[in-house]
């Protein structure tokens, strides 16, 4: 190992080195947190009085700057906006860079990951009064969103108010998802549309009541 090798890997301990801290801050926050989460960086954590944010067992959030191979280019996000509010990522979730934001329900299942830059979003932030002005509103127009297990989201892709993503789901890089999406299936682009189809993976069978 060269030394520049070895410095590299001595910085990205020091960059995880501070995960407990962050998890303590999580903790005060009321996040509930399950085993062997990990923070790289300090993220943006806020909950809203009488909301959950539930991190599964293995959760990977990755916010400082260098610490991903397209960079973070702010901590990641992760906010419940209104009373009710629940945002639940599965176990070994993994995210860069991302925005949370639930102003009723964002459910990510397990082993998904997020791109650096990836936005889940199940409201629209604003309404238009009658008079011209916007009021912030982050649950009435709110509806859920559902991702399921080992889905993979792109860099800088956005996923809106309403939208299923099935299982081993690929988002493509950049792309704007406005719909459903069906399990094994690749969509990309703006709005997302069906470029192809993931193949070898099957619904995992339902375990018995």
């Amino acid at each position: 190992m060269n030394s520049a090798h070895a410095l590299g890997r001595f910085v990205s301990w020091l960059r995880s080195f501070p995960s407990f801290l962050w998890q303590a801050e999580a903790d005060i926050k009321g996040v509930e947190c399950g085993q062997g989460i990990v923070f790289v960086g300090r993220p943006m954590i806020s909950v809203a009085p009488n909301s959950r944010i539930i991190l599964s067992e293995g959760v990977r959030i990755v916010s400082a700057l260098r610490s991903n191979p397209l960079g973070c280019p702010q901590p990641s996000v992760l906010r419940t906006l209104a009373p009710g509010a629940e945002l639940r990522l599965g176990a070994r979730v993994g995210l860069s860079a991302a925005v949370l934001c639930a102003g009723k329900e964002i459910t990510i299942g397990d082993d998904t990951i997020l791109g650096s830059g990836a936005m889940i979003i199940d409201n629209d932030f604003h309404v238009l009064e009658p008079d011209g002005t916007w009021r912030n509103e982050y649950s009435e127009g709110a509806r859920p969103i559902r991702i399921g297990r080992s889905v993979f989201i792109g860099a800088r892709a956005i996923v809106l108010k309403g939208v299923e993503i099935g299982d081993y789901a690929i988002i493509g890089a950049g792309a704007v998802v406005t719909r459903n999406i069906p399990a094994n299936a690749i969509f990309a682009g703006n709005p997302a549309r069906e470029v192809g189809t993931r193949s070898g993976h099957a619904h995992a069978p339902e375990k018995a009541a």
